[in-house]
């Protein structure tokens, strides 16, 4: 007998919605702050990051020193994102972003994906997804 996954029926309200973009608003919070550690507190591990042709799996620790890499430690950073969920079911959620980062004045327009887990109630990303990171 072929066993099949539980229906996926699911339809979010307006409310799960407003949920999920309501996540992102602390995340982006956090992120133009630089408090990578909270930053690394709202994923659920191991993290998956994917981009082109390479998918690599991080630690906690990995995710933080990445951050910190990145992030860089300066004060003139802004975000400025459209964001649009996916929902799979009432769980888990793909939500698509299409966003412009400014870092010392200069902006880049960028299109990513996360995939966000709901765990004991509250969402987790668990997969990021974007083209154009080489090796990471």
């Amino acid at each position: 007998m072929t066993t099949m996954p539980v229906s996926s029926d699911f339809t979010p309200s307006s409310a799960d919605v407003a949920e999920v973009l309501a996540w992102f608003a602390d995340y982006d919070a956090l992120a133009v702050a630089g408090d990578v550690e909270a930053m690394a507190d709202t994923a659920m591990y191991p993290l998956n990051e994917v981009t082109d042709g390479l998918a690599k799996s991080f630690s906690r620790e990995q995710y933080v020193a990445q951050l910190t890499e990145q992030r860089g430690g300066g004060d003139d950073f802004a975000m400025e994102s459209t964001r649009t969920p996916h929902f799979i079911n009432a769980n888990l959620a793909f939500v698509i972003t299409d966003a412009t980062i400014t870092v010392g004045g200069v902006g880049q327009r960028v299109r990513y994906g996360d995939l966000l887990v709901k765990c004991d109630g509250s969402w987790k990303f668990q997969t990021m997804v974007q083209g154009g990171w080489g090796d990471f």
